[in-house]
């Protein structure tokens, strides 16, 4: 079954308690603080947490962290939305520093930095969510990720300026979280803290939402002529978004991602029996290469079989976990210098399931490393690939 796309969109009969102690309106929005430390070992992990004082004069992560939230629940923009959107917007602004914890260093000169919090953050936001910790129930699929991309791209508005290609961040930006709501929670997160230079943070703000609507993109993703055409942009140096680019692509290259035991096997026997499949799982057993050894010769003979269907024209399945970005960047390289069209296939079963599953398999992976995986592991998104899927395969 295919998962809802993690893009935020209104939908009819969306869940609404998915995150506990949001303010209500009914309850004059009142923000319950104490309660919200208590349920949430994560927040209170904060505490202590020192920050840069000429960035954040108000004191450590957790007083910037009730600072942002408090901010966040007074701002009328916020109250505005619907409740869903509410609720996402409000987990965000909890879980947008939570990152800090793990990455504050003190230079020797003095200096304060929580470099990489953000994408740190996403990791434990992810692996919070989807365990469930602290919370009821797991959050659903298309909310868990939603949040976990906010969680990594809280800071860009007020960073953009300094990318490379200003435009291309917000357009790429865009394909994976609503620009009005980051540009709210990256306001929120100004109100939140103390500083000289908040009234030119709030600008940079500002121009985030200009240049957000001028690229068409500030409460939807930004549209291409095609899903080849957006695939060209995003991952070319130079180009125009409008730009209609001609499919050149002569094959297909299904790549697999999940975690062990998501049943990645069972999904291919289902939906491609005929296609040839490149297996790393396959390859180890044919090597007797465990999971734990050197991987360097499974993947070098992995790519001379994927090589062998490529100059044919063959259309063939790539399976593995590719849990990072980084991982499936590289490979996805190697399929389209062959002219490949690349579609990813990530599928997902609660953690419980992939537990149990890997435990029955004759060749079965330790607890510790999928659990590394989870800690690392980066759900693909639309700008990836040609084509994209979530699948829930519980």
């Amino acid at each position: 079954m295919l998962l809802q796309t993690p893009y935020m969109q209104q939908q009819p009969g969306t869940s609404t308690d998915f995150f506990p102690l949001c303010p209500q309106p009914t309850q004059q929005w009142s923000l319950d603080w104490e309660a919200l430390q208590r349920q949430f070992s994560w927040l209170r992990a904060m505490a202590g947490v020192p920050q840069y004082p000429a960035y954040h004069a108000e004191g450590d992560v957790l007083i910037h962290t009730h600072m942002v939230t408090a901010a966040l629940v007074q701002h009328e923009q916020w109250r505005s939305l619907p409740a869903d959107e509410r609720q996402l917007l409000f987990a965000a602004a909890l879980l947008h520093d939570v990152g800090k914890p793990a990455c504050t260093k003190i230079e020797p000169d003095g200096m304060i930095s929580s470099r990489g919090h953000a994408r740190r953050g996403e990791f434990i936001a992810r692996r919070l969510l989807w365990t469930a910790v602290e919370l009821d129930k797991p959050v659903p699929f298309a909310q868990r990720e939603y949040l976990a991309r906010l969680v990594r791209l809280h800071g860009l508005p007020l960073q953009f300026l300094n990318r490379a290609n200003p435009e291309k961040s917000i357009t790429e930006a865009s394909q994976n979280v609503r620009l009005d709501h980051l540009a709210l929670l990256a306001e929120a997160d100004v109100l939140g803290r103390i500083c000289t230079d908040q009234a030119e943070l709030l600008e940079r703000v500002e121009l985030f939402r200009v240049l957000s609507q001028e690229q068409q993109c500030y409460t939807a993703p930004r549209a291409f002529a095609s899903d080849y055409s957006r695939f060209i942009y995003l991952h070319s140096e130079q180009g125009y978004a409008d730009y209609e680019a001609y499919d050149d692509t002569i094959f297909e290259v299904v790549m697999l991602a999940g975690l062990p035991g998501a049943g990645k096997d069972s999904w291919i026997q289902r939906h491609y029996p005929s296609w040839p499949v490149v297996s790393l799982d396959g390859i180890r057993k044919e090597l007797k290469i465990t999971a734990l050894d050197n991987q360097g010769h499974v993947v070098q003979l992995a790519r001379e079989r994927a090589r062998e269907y490529m100059r044919q024209g063959q259309s063939f399945v790539w399976n593995a976990t590719n849990t990072t970005h980084l991982l499936r960047r590289q490979l996805i390289d190697f399929f389209i210098s062959y002219k490949a069209r690349v579609h990813i296939v990530y599928l997902e079963a609660p953690y419980d399931v992939i537990i149990k599953r890997n435990h029955e398999r004759s060749a079965s992976v330790p607890v510790a490393v999928i659990d590394k995986l989870l800690n690392k592991l980066e759900i693909p998104d639309i700008t990836e690939a040609h084509q994209v899927d979530w699948i829930n395969n519980g």
